[in-house]
């Protein structure tokens, strides 16, 4: 990955005078519009002027010390899925193309905005957010972090999230977890991204997949950039990240489900991360998980996310379905045959699935496991829906065993330079957000070696 500065840098910059917002927000621009990148695939739409005028007034409001915050003027993007005051927001798909723009912004949008982030525009994201692949059929698929010349995918569904952060289009992203959504694509790019416990953060203002299981979370550069986004999103103080020292960590790895049908890459930086973590002291038990087999009879017929995105579109499909992605609307109209007693089921078994796994993984400090079973596939073998079915299920298998336990995990890279990137992630139960932050912030360099 491109060595761009983190955010408490760039703060630093912006504090000395060393750079302005404006030549910040330029920089972006100019990335994004380079016919060889990928801005015209990672963006649906760039806010340009706005961008140029909101940097102007964060410098001037620093000239007289009156920035709202030390991070007032850096850019980032918003991903499709978010309301921007006046703007349309298309969920990555046609069939809000002719939805009235938005009246206010997403709170989370609103916080950013309070805090001095300049919006640099909306990224491309799988149509609804309905994979962790990335692919969108009605405005491209930008190209991973990965063998670009061959063409890999971003990893989804915040897509362009990922790559607008590993290309220096912006210097952090918002996107969303419902499955991964966070997780996959900053994996897949060699970045961090964090899903929060879901009540921390609010919904309002975001298009849903699944009200149950949706996370808003944020993608960047480092363990502290997204502490620091993370607690602007969840409007909580920004407190300086502590580290803990990998010595003495506790650490679970889940054996059951988490480990199985490893590509080789990520199977062998996996082990070569967690011999890493046990060189510089950590305790390491792997321990069986037999919670985790529950989940998938949960999903069988879909689970919330069919359940809950056929609620809410099942007017505008009968309405718009031939526009839609078919690999999207196909899982949405699993969720028609779903009866309330299907969905009460849910209900109580992910209650129960809760309880028992938080007790399970009382005595660690975090769960440890491979962020994705697979590397990024190639764009081009993903054409046969069969192919794609597999390799999205791959994709998205280890990060949904903690979105249905209303857990919070962050995914760090853990390949070596030049290697094909690996994501490791590290999870706890719900309100565990500040211990996962240290311990990721503790071994985020030790896992590389």
């Amino acid at each position: 990955m491109p060595d761009f500065p983190t955010l408490a840098k760039l703060a630093e910059d912006l504090e000395s005078g060393r750079t302005t917002s404006r030549k910040l927000v330029e920089a972006c621009l100019d990335k994004i519009a380079d016919p060889a990148g990928e801005g015209q695939r990672a963006f649906i739409h760039v806010d340009k002027a706005a961008a140029l005028a909101a940097a102007d007034a964060m410098d001037g409001l620093r000239k007289v010390n009156a920035a709202p915050s030390r991070y007032a003027g850096i850019p980032i993007s918003i991903k499709d899925l978010f309301d921007i005051k006046g703007q349309t927001t298309r969920a990555g798909s046609r069939a809000l193309d002719d939805s009235d723009p938005a009246e206010h912004d997403a709170t989370t949008v609103a916080r950013l905005r309070q805090a001095g982030f300049v919006v640099i525009g909306r990224t491309n994201m799988t149509e609804f957010a309905y994979s962790g692949i990335g692919i969108n059929p009605h405005y491209g698929t930008p190209k991973g972090a990965w063998n670009r010349a061959q063409g890999h995918v971003p990893g989804g569904s915040s897509s362009g999230a990922a790559v607008s952060v590993l290309d220096g289009m912006a210097h952090g992203a918002l996107g969303t977890d419902t499955g991964g959504s966070c997780r996959i694509p900053a994996a897949y790019n060699g970045i961090v991204g964090y899903k929060p416990t879901q009540r921390r953060v609010p919904l309002d203002g975001a298009v849903p997949l699944s009200f149950s299981l949706d996370s808003i979370g944020p993608l960047a550069r480092s363990v502290s950039c997204c502490a620091i986004l993370d607690a602007v999103l969840a409007n909580e103080p920004i407190v300086a990240l502590k580290p803990r020292p990998v010595k003495g960590m506790r650490l679970a790895v889940p054996t059951t489900i988490a480990l199985d049908d490893l590509d080789a890459e990520v199977a062998e930086t996996f082990e070569r991360a967690l011999k890493s973590l046990a060189d510089h002291g950590a305790v390491i038990e792997r321990i069986e998980m037999a919670e985790f087999h529950d989940i998938g009879p949960m999903n069988a017929k879909g689970g919330f996310a069919a359940s809950e995105s056929y609620a809410w579109h099942r007017y505008l499909i009968a309405a718009k379905g031939d526009v839609y992605d078919p690999r999207v609307s196909v899982r949405i109209m699993r969720g028609e045959a779903q009866s309330a007693a299907d969905y009460i089921d849910l209900l109580n078994e992910r209650r129960s699935l809760i309880a028992r796994v938080n007790a399970r993984i009382a005595p660690y400090d975090a769960l440890v496991l491979p962020t994705t079973a697979n590397t990024p596939p190639k764009i081009a073998d993903l054409a046969d829906d069969k192919a794609f079915t597999t390799e999205n299920l791959r994709a998205l298998r280890n990060c949904t065993l903690i979105n249905m336990i209303d857990g919070c995990a962050i995914s760090l890279p853990a390949h070596r330079e030049g290697d094909v990137p690996v994501g490791l992630m590290l999870a706890g139960s719900g309100g565990s957000d500040r211990r996962i932050f240290e311990l990721a912030a503790g071994m985020e360099a030790v896992i590389r070696v």
